[in-house]
């Protein structure tokens, strides 16, 4: 292995100017990604599967998360190879499109999940498999930030990627529920029979999916291959750990701040993955309530996304995830403590309804900061050449521990069912959400800032 000084970062070595057109276009594919995370995931198709037609909230929600948690570990295991093998090859934007294409067909695909009970798995199994082709997506897609941005505009760049995914959300969102879910003008599509206006919603996913992915296609270049060499598979995880030995003695906070990061992040994604299924199931929110919230958490999550990277390149990441964490905590708190009831504040009623929308537009406030935060984080310690395979490993340490939060949600709710009145245990699947986002601060303080972490050495084939 190579014990030379650690090289300087891909993120160092950009010093061009930042292309608009190409943040963009960059931004266009967060945007798409939108149908498959806002739409399908948290608050239309994910609302539906865990309806009483499929079994129940309950049982329904508990599938749910054991069908991710299987697929966060698949995820795992695939992640930071498939990384590795991009940066080699010089094919970033080539699996980009791959992995994104794939997610767009399994999205299209959720139009065969009938409102029935033998079709509970069926649905879970290809939301979950979206979830690991999308974050396969994602970890090439991540890697091309260092091609767009430099030292000082790494957090906003960041943070308008989360933020171009929240208003596609919102615009996605706005279509579904005026053409689907309560349409201005009868079609075909508004059908509710056999549940087709809902199942169409995994159309117009997937062509959302496809259409927005083309501009980074276009305008974003191909990074340049790095090395001649072919690798097998085996040869491939015996490189990445060495790759990670490496990391371990020379940028030992790399590896730290990956650990941490994976397992606040694991909170963070079941924050919106839960959120819509949290807001029908325990506080009756119908469907066309849950996607009104679903755009004005959208637009809380997108203006905190932006403000997050306006403050990670003044004060820096580490600051920005801790605040955001903290804050996170305490509307998760407020929300599992008051749950759906009704309280007399002298003289003012305060619904159920209203705790979720309070408090559940404070969790989307702080949840983009620290997702945009952590990605810049780690972009800034990224070797030359070698942002794929880090973020490979980004998504690999989030996805090992990534059963934590749908396990702890799904355990949560069983604890709770035969203690609490019928119906009402699924809102204690918010402790299982807690405890991950408080284990994450907890191992995040001690982590030093970018700014005081080495870059890795890279040893050589």
């Amino acid at each position: 292995m190579s014990t030379a000084a650690p090289q300087p970062s891909e993120l160092e070595l950009h010093i061009a100017p930042v292309r608009k057109g190409q943040v963009l276009a960059w931004a266009a594919w967060d945007w798409g990604s939108a149908a498959f995370n806002a739409v399908m995931t948290t608050f239309v198709f994910t609302v539906y599967l865990t309806s009483s037609a499929f079994g129940g909230s309950d049982h329904a929600s508990s599938v749910l998360g054991l069908a991710l948690g299987i697929g966060g570990l698949l995820i795992a295991l695939l992640a930071p190879v498939s990384g590795q093998r991009s940066d080699a090859g010089g094919r970033r934007k080539l699996w980009l499109g791959i992995h994104t294409a794939v997610v767009a067909l399994l999205t299209g695909l959720c139009f065969f999940a009938y409102p029935r009970p033998e079709f509970l798995w069926y649905g879970a199994g290809l939301i979950a498999a979206g979830h690991v082709f999308s974050e396969l997506a994602g970890v090439n897609y991540n890697a091309m930030l260092e091609q767009i941005a430099t030292p000082k505009t790494i957090g906003r760049v960041s943070g308008l990627g989360w933020s171009a995914g929240y208003f596609g959300g919102i615009v996605a969102l706005l279509l579904v529920l005026v053409l689907f879910v309560q349409p201005v003008f009868h079609w075909f599509g508004s059908s509710t029979a056999e549940s087709l206006n809902i199942r169409l919603v995994a159309v117009f996913s997937m062509l959302w999916i496809v259409v927005f992915s083309v501009p980074v296609m276009v305008s974003v270049p191909e990074v340049r291959r790095r090395r001649a060499a072919k690798l097998g598979v085996v040869a491939s995880y015996a490189l990445l750990f060495r790759r990670i030995r490496a990391i371990w003695q020379t940028s030992p906070h790399t590896l730290y701040f990956l650990i941490a990061s994976a397992v606040f992040r694991d909170g963070l994604a079941a924050v919106f993955t839960f959120g819509g299924v949290i807001a029908a199931g325990t506080f009756g929110f119908s469907l066309s309530q849950v996607i009104f919230f679903a755009v004005f958490g959208n637009v809380v999550a997108a203006v905190g996304a932006i403000l997050g990277g306006i403050l990670d390149d003044r004060i820096g990441p580490k600051r920005v995830i801790v605040g955001s964490l903290i804050g996170l905590l305490i509307a998760g708190f407020a929300v599992l403590a008051l749950g759906n009831g009704t309280y007399d504040l002298g003289g003012f009623t305060w619904p159920g309804a209203a705790t979720f929308w309070v408090f559940g537009l404070f969790l989307c406030l702080f949840v983009g900061p620290a997702q945009a935060s952590a990605r810049a984080y780690l972009a800034r310690l990224a070797p030359d050449g070698e942002s794929g395979e880090l973020f490979g490993l980004y998504a690999t340490t989030g996805r090992a521990v990534s059963f934590l939060s749908p396990t702890l949600f799904s355990l949560s709710i069983a604890v709770a069912t035969p203690l609490v009145a019928s119906g009402q245990a699924q809102r204690w699947g918010i402790l299982g959400i807690m405890v991950v986002l408080l284990a994450g601060l907890l191992v995040l303080l001690p982590v030093r800032p970018p700014a005081k972490v080495a870059t890795a050495v890279v040893p050589e084939l």
